[in-house]
């Protein structure tokens, strides 16, 4: 799935010279999957009922496959774009679903160790999967990218219809129990906290292929997204292990020191190595750490908070990516590290306050 929504940073440049559009047009596709999806999981549960959640997410993972043919064959770039509709609403109740299924099919003690599990998928999206999307785009074209894609989304819906236990819903999501979280005080830090760090993030990270490129050449931008996602599958491992406040206050100081260095430090093969080391150990622990902070301040309604949490964090990656793009083709592409290192700073600024005002 997150291979599926991050696979054109891997793509960008010869996906924009394929359509005929600016890197910053490139990047709206990932900000069109951000909007979708951050709609999607906060209204899809008022639909679903009492569907078996098992179900659920098989024919959602077939809605993705579908998706990434149609943009595997995709003429225009409206075509495009609509593909990239059908991935957010896939991708949306996807995320919904997963955050909190760690605990409905482990014991309650392994909780903890198998959600920090299931979030090193997006760790291995980036040491995998967007990295495999680049090498291919260099091979073949970036729309055996997509294809590949589609056959593994189809391969993986028979895996969860198979080997998935049922999975009724815990409790109908009524709109009233999304807003009772809303008035909860530390649910809404938390997502201020998700708000800041994945837009700053975003508003960078999707534009990293062209921030690399000229002092890399493209040939080594397969290789350094590889070193970048091993490193936030190490991040996502040890921010499980720490407290979620604690977790936070590292992620936003590494993405902060990354990103304010790159230009002057990342200038070499070298330098953007050990930067986008630094970058990716950071940001690997957020979705994990998010997720702690969420079921900690709100425990009593697990799938309502996930479904605001998602939906905030699949926003901040829409507004991120279409932040990053106007910052890139009016102010130049270096400017956009300026995004993350400002906004990740703002987000320990929001932490020390909130730690202050609760003793």
């Amino acid at each position: 799935m997150v291979t599926a929504e991050m696979l054109p940073v891997g793509l960008l440049t010869p996906m924009g010279d394929s359509l005929h559009i600016t890197e910053g047009a490139a990047g709206l596709a990932l900000t069109t999957t951000g909007v979708v999806s951050a709609l999607a999981a906060p209204i899809l549960p008022l639909g679903l009922g009492r569907l078996d959640r098992r179900a659920v997410l098989g024919g959602l993972m077939v809605l993705l496959a579908f998706a990434a043919f149609v943009a595997t064959i995709a003429p225009v770039y409206w075509v495009f774009i609509a593909a990239r509709v059908l991935m957010g609403i896939s991708i949306g109740g996807v995320w919904l679903l997963t955050v909190g299924l760690a605990r409905r099919v482990v014991p309650e003690h392994a909780a903890g160790p198998a959600t920090s599990l299931i979030f090193s998928g997006i760790g291995i999206a980036s040491v995998l999967g967007i990295p495999a999307g680049a090498f291919v785009g260099e091979l073949v074209g970036w729309r055996w990218a997509f294809a590949g894609v589609g056959v593994l989304s189809l391969a993986l819906a028979a895996a969860l219809i198979s080997q998935l236990p049922p999975l009724a819903p815990e409790q109908a999501v009524r709109f009233d129990d999304v807003i009772q979280v809303l008035r909860i005080k530390q649910v809404r830090v938390g997502l201020v906290l998700v708000g800041l760090i994945v837009t700053g993030h975003f508003a960078a990270y999707t534009y990293i292929r062209p921030l690399l490129e000229p002092h890399t050449g493209p040939a080594l931008i397969g290789t350094l997204l590889l070193a970048y996602g091993v490193a936030g599958v190490l991040g996502n491992f040890l921010a499980g292990a720490l407290r979620p406040t604690r977790a936070l206050a590292v992620i936003a100081s590494g993405i902060a020191v990354a990103t304010l260095a790159m230009p002057v430090l990342g200038t070499t093969v070298a330098g953007s190595l050990v930067l986008l080391m630094i970058w990716g150990l950071a940001y690997g622990g957020t979705s994990v750490s998010t997720q702690a902070w969420g079921h900690a301040a709100a425990p009593h309604a697990p799938e309502s908070s996930s479904a605001v949490l998602v939906g905030v964090y699949n926003g901040s990656i829409a507004l991120g990516a279409f932040t990053g793009g106007q910052v890139a083709d009016h102010l130049g592409t270096t400017t956009v590290l300026w995004l993350p290192a400002v906004l990740a700073t703002a987000a320990l600024i929001v932490l020390l306050a909130n730690r202050r005002q609760r003793g």
